[in-house]
């Protein structure tokens, strides 16, 4: 199943601490938050080649956010959630409603469980958002998923977040790492349409490859 909304969680874990850090992510941190309303599933990753540790919980919509259960978990951390807070670093927490969604398999629109997530981050000024949308979701995800190793590319329009004033992201799904050179990408970054907006002051992204980090989980539940 895939949720209207993504809350996308980011920190490093302090260098020595990492596995301390899974064992939190696994039997702290993501369960308590499964077992909130409006939670669909979550899967963990690790980024390529770095110590950057990403979260994406999937959400029926960015009011998963407001319950009085969500509040609960938020508002009485354990020590240990309060310790790995303080000591983490990059920590990032970005709040996302689903503008867009198109996959290599028509019809299929189920979140792929894939060993690789891309994820792009823009800051579109407003006025300019329409322009950048039409690009993106006409011309360069159709050109990516000719690859057959790009499988599916989400795209989220941000509600909140920080340290960053990102407002859109995609979510690229990819079963090989040679997607990342195959003809398909390159096309998709050589073409006028995405020369002319390159061109401007503000078409400035932030490019992050990740592997996936043990098994997906999904909703517990009510007890």
């Amino acid at each position: 199943m895939r949720g209207g909304a993504i809350l996308l969680f980011e920190m490093t874990p302090p260098a020595g601490f990492e596995a301390e850090f899974d064992a939190w992510c696994d039997n702290d941190h993501v369960p308590s938050r499964m077992r909130a309303p409006g939670f669909v599933s979550a899967q963990r990753y690790r980024a390529h080649g770095g110590a950057a540790c990403l979260t994406v919980y999937d959400l029926t919509s960015a009011a998963a956010l407001d319950t009085p259960e969500y509040r609960a978990i938020k508002a009485a951390p354990g020590d240990t959630s309060r310790w790995t807070l303080q000591n983490a670093s990059g920590y990032s927490r970005y709040l996302g409603e689903e503008i867009f969604c198109q996959s290599r398999t028509p019809g299929d629109e189920a979140v792929p469980d894939l060993p690789l997530l891309y994820t792009v981050w823009f800051n579109v000024p407003a006025d300019r958002a329409p322009e950048f949308n039409a690009w993106y979701e006409q011309e360069h995800i159709p050109i990516l998923l000719r690859c057959p190793e790009w499988r599916m590319t989400r795209r989220f329009k941000i509600i909140e977040g920080a340290p960053e004033r990102w407002t859109h992201v995609a979510v690229h799904y990819l079963s090989d790492l040679k997607a990342m050179e195959s003809q398909a990408r390159r096309q998709a970054r050589q073409t006028p349409w995405r020369d002319r907006l390159a061109a401007e002051p503000w078409f400035k992204a932030k490019y992050t490859l990740f592997d996936r980090h043990g098994e997906r989980r999904f909703a517990s539940p009510p007890a």
